[in-house]
């Protein structure tokens, strides 16, 4: 038998073993992958993509107090426990399963937040383990107004907020969509993710890659480019002025 510390080590081995697959993105890099290994093209492979599993959203709109409430989440368990079970049954497997953002209702310091975290990830460890978890920040991750704390305690819980990795010679970017709708508590945080989204899509450029993927949370529009602002969409000048590196980054100069 083990003495009482030597249980301890171990349960408190297993605990951080189980939240590795939370914390793949790290170093802005996605460690599920190797760039050496998956930037060369070998044919059509498939990813799942899902967002808002926001547990707590039902009950809170149907009270209509999508601000304030949100003290229930079981259907939101049994949709997500659902969802895991038909991602386990597809063959061939995808290459990774991406959620976009809103993993949870509860806004950064509300009462419900941790035990919002706790109960989906405990979901969403009986996903594959071959296939990763991507995790992308929604403005009920980190607020509507981010701050540095707000960014931090997502990265401690979801890894980093913004990276990118390849995969089958696609390159992959996650972004930080609320630094693009309201920076005014951190704007060195955005202003560090813009300098490193201009490294990024000139690697993508020069590694003339064949497709290049940006996950975010907030869209850059909703249904046509030139629509007005709203909450749901990244500001025109901001937004024009992304759409426009973006397809630069595909351009080659030959």
């Amino acid at each position: 038998a083990l003495p009482i510390s030597g249980w301890s080590s171990r349960l408190c081995n297993m605990a951080q073993e189980g939240q590795h697959v939370f914390l793949r993105a790290q170093g802005r890099t996605f460690t599920a992958f190797s760039e050496g290994d998956e930037s060369e093209w070998k044919g059509p492979f498939y990813f799942i993509q899902g967002a808002d599993p926001q547990f707590g959203l039902i009950k809170a709109w149907s009270l209509g107090d999508c601000s304030h409430g949100g003290d229930e989440w079981s259907q939101e368990i049994k949709l997500t426990e659902k969802a895991v079970q038909a991602i386990n049954k597809l063959n061939p497997k995808p290459k990774f399963f991406v959620i976009c953002g809103d993993l949870i209702h509860g806004m950064p310091g509300t009462q419900w937040q941790l035990e919002q975290e706790r109960d989906l990830k405990n979901v969403l460890k009986n996903i594959d383990p071959e296939i990763p978890l991507v995790f992308v920040s929604g403005n009920h991750d980190i607020g509507n107004t981010p701050t540095p704390d707000s960014v931090e305690n997502y990265c401690k819980s979801w890894g980093d907020d913004y990276f990118s990795f390849w995969v089958g010679g696609v390159f992959f970017l996650v972004l930080n969509s609320q630094y693009l709708f309201d920076s005014s508590k951190c704007p060195e945080l955005k202003e560090a993710q813009h300098k490193w989204l201009e490294t990024q899509l000139a690697k993508a450029k020069d590694a003339k890659c064949k497709h290049a993927i940006v996950f975010q949370h907030i869209p850059l529009f909703i249904k046509k480019i030139d629509e007005e602002n709203g909450y749901f969409n990244i500001g025109k000048p901001l937004r024009e002025e992304l759409l426009e590196k973006f397809k630069n980054a595909g351009r080659s100069e030959e």
